[in-house]
């Protein structure tokens, strides 16, 4: 209980931070440099979850190989 209402006073915070002044009495105006950042950062997170797509893509293939190589070994009678 005590780590929600934390979590919602912080996120009460940024949204006051955010807004500009002039909208509820009192506020950081913050809005214009979150916007910037968000501009600058969403095509950087979006590099990054890509490389890790291809590795998680890489890692299944090498699985799939491996399961194949698996299953026509046990089909394979033992001598």
């Amino acid at each position: 209980m005590k780590a929600t209402i934390i979590g919602l006073v912080i996120i009460a915070a940024a949204v006051i931070a955010i807004l500009p002044a002039n909208v509820i009495g009192f506020g950081l105006g913050w809005g214009n440099d979150v916007l910037a950042f968000l501009r600058g950062g969403v095509p950087v997170a979006a590099i990054l979850v890509g490389i890790i797509a291809i590795f998680i893509g890489i890692a299944d293939m090498k699985d799939r190989a491996e399961a194949r190589k698996e299953e026509k070994n046990a089909a394979a009678p033992e001598a």
